[in-house]
């Protein structure tokens, strides 16, 4: 019987400590430079488009499969958008997300990796200074990256998403992103 006890309490010591090298857990944020690829008119008005500086932030895990292979899967929001301006005034549309990217880390170094993955983006809020067609409430895009664990579990990771969907029935511009986060996996 002690033989059994002490098999099931250093198989559940064993497990433990596998299942706590197998997942983390820990927040991120950062800031987002965002653009709007495509068109350059917004329901037949000429249209500049410029980039806004705004943020992201979030939770974040990271699954490891192979030693040098992680799938990490995110929950943050974040904001996109763009300044528009044409001749007679500048006006700024900005739109915050629930983004879930799935992103697959394939390990350079012990510290250094390259992120891939696809990104389904849900949206809650807009913020417009303008009169237009409602944007669609679902964005899909592709991002790569780099990641770099400094110390611990601080990490810092720099990241670029192209939208593949519109975001209105009735302008061609899709959301681009580039993304400079700081995190702490615990």
């Amino acid at each position: 019987m002690k033989k059994i006890i002490v098999a099931a309490v250093l198989f559940l010591a064993t497990s433990a400590t596998m299942n706590a090298q197998f997942v983390q857990i820990g927040v991120k944020a950062g800031v987002n430079f965002a653009n709007q690829t495509g068109g350059s008119d917004f329901n037949g008005i000429s249209v500049d488009k410029e980039g806004i500086t705004s943020y992201h932030a979030g939770l974040v895990a990271e699954l490891k499969l192979l030693e040098k292979f992680s799938i990490q899967p995110e929950l943050l929001y974040t904001t996109q958008g763009a300044t528009y301006k044409n001749a007679i005034s500048e006006f700024k549309n900005e739109m915050g997300y629930i983004a879930i990217p799935v992103m697959a880390k394939i390990y350079m170094t012990k510290s250094l990796s390259l992120e891939l993955g696809p990104q389904a983006s849900f949206l809650v809020s807009n913020k417009k200074e303008f009169d237009a067609a409602d944007p669609k409430t679902f964005d899909f895009s592709l991002n790569a990256g780099l990641g770099l664990k400094v110390v611990g579990g601080l990490f810092v990771q720099a990241r670029y998403g192209i939208g593949l969907t519109e975001i209105s029935k009735e302008a061609d511009f899709k959301n681009s992103v580039f993304q400079l986060s700081a995190g702490y996996m615990f």
